[in-house]
């Protein structure tokens, strides 16, 4: 087992995914180095728009980013470009590219992620090869306005039915995080929470901080 997948656990904290509707005057690369210098320990980059090119640019710029401060780097959806870049994985979704087959092309030392939103999804997801899942949305959220929301008991019953780590996604922020104590989970993913406010690098510190003390709850 490569230490990526040894320590995923831990890993899979504050799952930081990449947003390029704030971005303003800033780069993506400099939004991203913010967060990981707040304390994200985890790195999703989510690109639906850019052409291939400018896709494997921008994920070789921020694989040596996450590589600089021992953070694990997926990439949303696109298969190829995760192993043209030699990312430490690939998350999909329930649209995208079947996990199993996700699995097949990635091999099994690369990272696979799910999305997912019942319990079946779940089994399923980690009998196809998943090594985690991302479960939500869990609280109304913007960046996904269609997300189905998943209760906070279909979510402790997902964490409950599969072996591999689970994290929430979906409209988390430093108000409503303390309410997904005691659900199972071992970290939350968040867009923008932390890629929409002022000061990118405190958000994430008091986001990791608040996410540590929900997850010991």
């Amino acid at each position: 087992m490569n230490c990526v997948k040894k320590n995923l656990w831990e890993s899979l904290l504050l799952y930081a995914v990449t947003d390029r509707a704030w971005l303003g005057h800033q780069t993506l690369t400099g939004q991203v180095e913010e967060a990981l210098r707040g304390g994200a320990t985890f790195l999703q980059l989510r690109e639906k728009e850019l052409n291939r090119a400018d896709f494997l640019e921008e994920a070789l710029a921020i694989k040596a980013l996450c590589g600089r401060y021992g953070v694990p780097f997926v990439i949303n959806d696109n298969v190829q470009v995760a192993l043209d870049c030699d990312a430490d994985g690939v998350h999909v979704g329930q649209e995208d590219m079947a996990a199993a087959l996700a699995r097949e092309k990635l091999g099994e030392e690369k990272l696979l992620g799910v999305s997912v939103q019942t319990v079946e999804q779940a089994v399923r997801a980690e009998k196809d090869g998943a090594d985690y899942l991302g479960v939500g949305a869990v609280f109304a959220t913007s960046t996904k306005p269609d997300a189905d929301a998943v209760s906070f008991d279909t979510l402790r019953k997902i964490c409950d039915s599969v072996t591999i780590p689970v994290v929430a996604i979906g409209g988390i922020n430093q108000q409503n995080l303390t309410r997904l104590r005691g659900s199972g989970i071992v970290g939350v993913a968040v867009v923008s929470a932390i890629f929409a406010q002022k000061d990118i690098a405190a958000a994430t510190a008091q986001l990791k901080s608040l996410t540590e003390k929900m997850v010991k709850g």
